[in-house]
């Protein structure tokens, strides 16, 4: 009885206590995805925007996510409101909130932003297709 209660706990915590594995900040996420040879989540947020924190509290919580997010990508988000550092040329080129970016190892766009809140399965289909051509332009060089 024991051992299932733990595998329960331990199950529970895997499923609903994993998170994003967020870098500290945008140049730490830029040397780390270099490192690791990965593409870049970048996502654009203010604490008071709405779709931003429902982003947040749903689709970026989902484990699916986490476990893609986590293996595959370096992870950075800069808060607005925080004064958090944004590229210049990623600032300019984000017109609503979340702006979310998926971005080459040196910080360079892959593609154009996507604007608002994403639902889960539209965003873990995103993932797959940047970590598909990443892999491709991996093995061009």
């Amino acid at each position: 009885m024991f051992k299932k209660i733990i595998t329960v706990i331990a199950l529970t915590a895997t499923l609903f206590g994993a998170e994003v594995h967020w870098a500290k900040d945008y140049r730490s996420g830029i040397t780390q995805a270099q490192k690791e040879n990965k593409p870049i989540l970048f996502i654009i947020s203010s604490h008071s925007c709405k779709y931003c924190l429902l982003l947040d509290r749903t689709t970026l919580k989902d484990p699916k996510v986490v476990k893609a997010l986590n293996s595959d990508f370096v992870a950075i988000r800069s808060w607005t409101d925080k004064g958090d550092y944004i590229p210049a040329v990623l600032a300019q080129n984000t017109p609503g909130l979340p702006g979310i970016w998926f971005l080459l190892p040196d910080g360079d766009p892959m593609y154009q932003p996507l604007l608002g809140y994403v639902k889960t399965e539209y965003f873990l289909t995103a993932l797959a297709t940047v970590k598909s051509e990443f892999e491709k332009t991996k093995k061009v060089k």
